[in-house]
């Protein structure tokens, strides 16, 4: 039996979880989110707990079961506290801001680079050379701090680039001059 699967997702006071069949829709302080769930799972609502259970214990249906759960009890999360994500720039010179809805990094190319909000997912500076992704979508959020990631990825060498704020970079020693 899958573990996460087995937990019971706490629904708070101040948010609303409506099942309708296949599809669940969570609304709380924050938004709405809708997902629709696959055939080999159930949600079934228990005062203020949701409880996830699978139909039968086929492969497929055993791999869904925990996830399943883990996306609605993220749905519940994000519409009630909601997501962050914080990428950090590294170099001379490298630097980012917020012009209205776009972000502008300077990363050390000869023009800079752009990136507009998408939807439901906001840019915010923390200083020149942090920017925290946020919004109520987990996925998105994760998925828009990749994106920026991708434009200038941390080299070994030097650690210059982008990277997510908790990740560590394994460094390279540089050549060793006279060595042979």
């Amino acid at each position: 039996m899958s573990r996460i699967g087995k937990k019971h997702i706490t629904v708070p006071a101040d948010v609303n979880v409506t099942i309708n069949g296949k599809v669940v829709t969570v609304e709380g302080k924050l938004g709405k989110l809708t997902r629709t769930i696959e055939d080999g799972v159930s949600i079934e609502r228990a005062d203020n707990e949701l409880i996830v259970n699978r139909v039968n214990d086929a492969p497929k249906n055993r791999a869904l079961h925990g996830l399943t759960r883990q996306l609605v009890s993220n749905m519940v999360e994000g519409v009630s506290k909601g997501f962050s994500k914080n990428v950090v720039i590294n170099g001379v010179g490298y630097k980012a801001q917020k012009v209205g809805n776009k972000l502008i990094l300077n990363i050390g190319f000869s023009h800079p680079v752009e990136i507009e909000e998408t939807d439901g997912v906001t840019f915010e500076i923390v200083n020149a050379t942090e920017i925290a992704c946020k919004g109520i979508d987990k996925e998105k959020v994760g998925q828009v701090a990749a994106n920026i990631r991708s434009k200038r990825p941390c080299e070994p060498y030097h650690g210059y680039g982008i990277r997510y704020a908790n990740e560590v970079i394994k460094r390279k020693e540089g050549k060793m001059a006279g060595k042979k």
